[in-house]
């Protein structure tokens, strides 16, 4: 499990990052998603309704239904994907969970922290699905 984001944001990223490899406009079903990627199916199914709810995916039933990207995939960053499931919370949140941490009231890892979560906003938001889709070198998405 990542150390920042929940299952379901990292089952997420896997799941557009795979549908980014299909054909535009493609549908894939539940079924394959969860079968090439191991993840269950219904857990699976609730994050895709998610996606789809806030624009990312695009959603269609019967036989020939299933999920495809709502929009290119050059046109979704991994911020998108996060911010849709986890929200923005790691972004100003303190990584030891004290809520009153802040720059003038800092825990003992603020300043290191801040450092580390500027870096990993700034990946997030400079890398779109399409590159994370070329880039991937694991079996399942082939």
């Amino acid at each position: 499990m990542s150390l920042i984001f929940s299952r379901q944001c990292e089952y997420a990223l896997q799941a557009v990052t795979y549908l980014a490899l299909k054909p535009e406009g493609e549908m894939t079903s539940i079924k394959e998603l969860a079968k090439k990627l191991g993840i269950p199916y219904h857990f699976l199914g609730k994050i895709l309704q998610d996606l789809s709810y806030k624009g990312l995916l695009a959603s269609q039933k019967g036989p020939t239904g299933g999920f495809r990207l709502a929009m290119p995939a050059k046109d979704i960053t991994l911020f998108h994907v996060v911010e849709a499931v986890d929200g923005v919370g790691f972004t100003k949140n303190c990584v030891l969970g004290f809520p009153e941490c802040s720059g003038q009231n800092p825990c003992a890892v603020h300043e290191k922290w801040a450092g580390l979560r500027d870096g990993i906003y700034s990946m997030l938001v400079s890398k779109n699905i399409a590159q994370v889709a070329r880039e991937m070198r694991k079996p399942e998405y082939v």
